[in-house]
């Protein structure tokens, strides 16, 4: 055991024995290092104002990738290179992203820029983008610019960002990933005593004895959703665990059956396997949150905490998805969907832990369909969240498994429309009514500020129509006949 925190910043190894439970990258740096251009926005991760590039290694190589300091716990850096607009300079010349901003004028007041600059860091040391106003606008989705518009910043990056990474940190590559690699280690990290600490347990056992002993302690993998309650809830998180060491917790493992996916598995180590899955999944993945936030961000993580309107748990429940726990005297798995037992209130006793999930992939015989719905297209939370796995045989719906996100206190299944789907012909969408009336009783959402009760379930309709449409290639003019046949109150989509 260790009760210290070990990182690489501007070439020197940074080690630090006075972490607190909550204590953000963001303050560290600013209050401690005294290094401000990192800037404090939005503090909840979503402006981008506050990004950093972390290294890590990745397969023998030396990978960056955005966070938001914000909501990046200190503890968590640990093993890991911290770079930050401080560092980019190179003598006295500036960085090449931060040369082709100025010269084509991407930045006004300026308080924006660093954020821009760093996620555009991470951009120009990726392998094999594709060089395109896409691939940049998909890279700075999660930086806001206030004043000076989003045009020369793309044409900066687009400028800067796609030739060989030429810079001191790509000559320096082998010297980091011998420092980075000095710096892991197998011993757990514990800071503090019996009543305020940050630990990190470096195996599972590890973990469940010392969750064992503090069942009230906080789990946190990435912190886009504990990193929350500490700036904006204010909560106070005396005990705070961080699962990011853990042994093979991070694991992304695919079989022909399925894919495991380990507790701490990040959307972004995630998504390549996900898309083979599902083109539909790729795209949810995609829209996510942020880069800084898929880079961060665990599938475990959203699952344990049990939002309403978590956008992962609805597609992984109509896939049939089976979640692992532990604890430090026993281990279990059960159906994703049995997790949620109401809202906040998930089936996880004292001291047991989500380890991970499989899920399976849909049969031959099986269509997958899964939408999000939201106000704004990127980085934003679902207003509803549908997702659709229909068994086809000899054109019939014999099964039909439907879940949906943002319609109930907790991610949940539609049994009354999935039992008036079977039978239902796909070619002929007048036999589908059964199904899409029975909808109306799966539910009763609420209202808020995300959308009205009746926009969710016209909603939600709309989108078993469009599933029910695109697995049968129904031309959509059918679906608007079968809608005025019905009449308005209930319209399928």
């Amino acid at each position: 055991m260790r009760d210290t925190v070990r990182f690489l910043k501007g070439g020197e190894v940074v080690e630090l024995t006075d972490v607190q439970p909550t204590e953000t990258l963001l303050d560290y740096l600013r209050l401690r290092r005294r290094e401000t251009g990192t800037k404090e926005g939005c503090g909840e991760g979503d402006c981008g104002a506050c990004t950093v590039a972390l290294g890590r290694l990745m397969d023998g190589k030396v990978v960056y990738q955005p966070v938001n300091s914000c909501i990046q716990l200190l503890g968590m850096i640990d093993g890991a290179e911290v770079v930050t607009v401080e560092d980019l300079r190179q003598d006295e010349r500036l960085h090449p992203v931060q040369q082709a901003m100025v010269e084509l004028h991407g930045s006004q007041c300026g308080f924006c820029t660093p954020g821009f600059i760093m996620t555009m860091f991470t951009l120009y040391h990726a392998e094999g983008q594709e060089k395109s106003r896409k691939t940049v606008t998909d890279w700075l989705a999660g930086n806001l610019c206030r004043c000076t518009g989003y045009r020369p910043i793309v044409d900066a990056a687009l400028q800067s960002c796609f030739d060989a990474a030429d810079d001191a940190f790509a000559w320096r590559a082998n010297e980091t990933r011998e420092v980075l690699r000095a710096l892991m280690d197998s011993r757990d990290i514990y800071i503090g005593n019996g009543d305020s600490f940050f630990a990190s347990p470096a195996s599972i056992d590890g973990l469940a004895a010392l969750y064992g002993q503090h069942p009230d302690a906080t789990l946190v993998a990435g912190a886009t959703d504990v990193g929350l309650w500490i700036t904006k809830h204010l909560s106070d998180l005396p005990k705070t665990i961080w699962l990011g060491r853990v042994n093979g917790l991070d694991r992304v493992e695919e079989t022909p059956t399925g894919i495991l996916i380990g507790a701490t598995a990040t959307y972004a180590a995630s998504e390549p396997a996900m898309g083979r899955i599902s083109p539909d999944l790729a795209e949810l993945w995609r829209r996510i949150g942020s880069k800084q936030v898929r880079a961060s961000g665990t599938i475990g993580g959203n699952i344990a905490n049990g939002s309403p309107i978590g956008d992962t748990p609805p597609a992984l429940i109509a896939l049939g998805a089976a979640l692992e726990l532990q604890s430090a005297d026993d281990s279990r798995t059960l159906a994703l969907e049995d997790f949620f037992i109401d809202y906040g209130k998930q089936d996880r006793e004292p001291g047991e832990f989500v380890t991970g999930l499989f899920v399976p992939r849909p049969d031959d015989n099986q269509v997958f369909r899964c939408y999000k719905i939201s106000k704004r297209f990127d980085q934003d939370i679902s207003s509803v969240m549908g997702a659709f796995l229909f068994t086809i045989v000899d054109g019939e719906i014999a099964a039909a498994r439907i879940a949906y996100g943002g319609m109930a206190g907790t991610p949940k299944r539609a049994f009354a429309a999935e039992t008036g789907l079977v039978g239902a012909v796909l070619d002929d969408p007048s036999t589908w009514s059964t199904g899409m009336k029975a909808l109306l009783g799966d539910f009763t959402p609420l209202s808020d500020m995300r959308a009205s009760a009746e926009y969710r379930m016209e909603t939600a309709r709309a989108l078993l129509a469009k599933a029910l449409m695109e697995a049968s290639g129904t031309d959509p003019a059918q679906i608007r006949v079968l809608n005025t046949r019905e009449g308005s109150h209930d319209r399928a989509a």
